[in-house]
């Protein structure tokens, strides 16, 4: 069976990161835009890292320009916005698409995973959100709108925890 350890994507400064290496941590896996109506939602992904690193929680931005180019920075450029602008500690990734013919190989697969309260298929927006457990399955999948510090989502992480 696959599961999100299966994977690997190259970080935002170029290094491979084998997701095996969150073996055993709970994982939001976000993809991100710099330049969004949702972009405020840095900050309270940000602050879930704060609140949830010491309990094995670990935030994952997957920078995306495949909607309406809300992320055309260079990775230089993504990395100095999200650290300066909203103090992201989190780890993040290289651009990827998660749509459409090139999209990862990871969102192929998140995308194909029974889900709630969002359902499987396409990612819809940026800021959308997967919860993997600890083992790496896919636990829950919330709608881009969904604020980081809703009572669903933060309920979902604790039980995941």
């Amino acid at each position: 069976m696959t599961t999100f350890h299966d994977f690997s994507a190259p970080t935002i400064d170029g290094a491979d990161c084998s997701f095996e290496s969150f073996s055993g941590k709970v994982l939001l896996v976000v993809n991100v835009a710099s330049r969004c109506g949702l972009t405020p939602q840095y900050a309270g992904l940000e602050k879930l890292t704060e609140q949830y690193r010491d309990r094995g929680l670990v935030v994952l931005g997957f920078p995306c320009n495949q909607f309406k180019g809300q992320e055309p920075g260079s990775a230089e450029e993504i990395k100095t916005f999200c650290s300066t602008t909203y103090g992201v500690t989190f780890p993040l990734f290289g651009k990827i698409d998660v749509n459409g013919p090139e999209r990862h190989d990871l969102y192929a697969w998140l995308t194909q995973q029974p889900t709630s309260p969002e359902g499987p298929g396409d990612v819809q927006w940026n800021f959308g959100k997967f919860l993997i457990g600890k083992d790496g399955a896919v636990l829950a999948r919330f709608e881009p709108t969904t604020d980081p510090a809703a009572p669903e989502l933060t309920a979902a992480i604790e039980a995941a925890l």
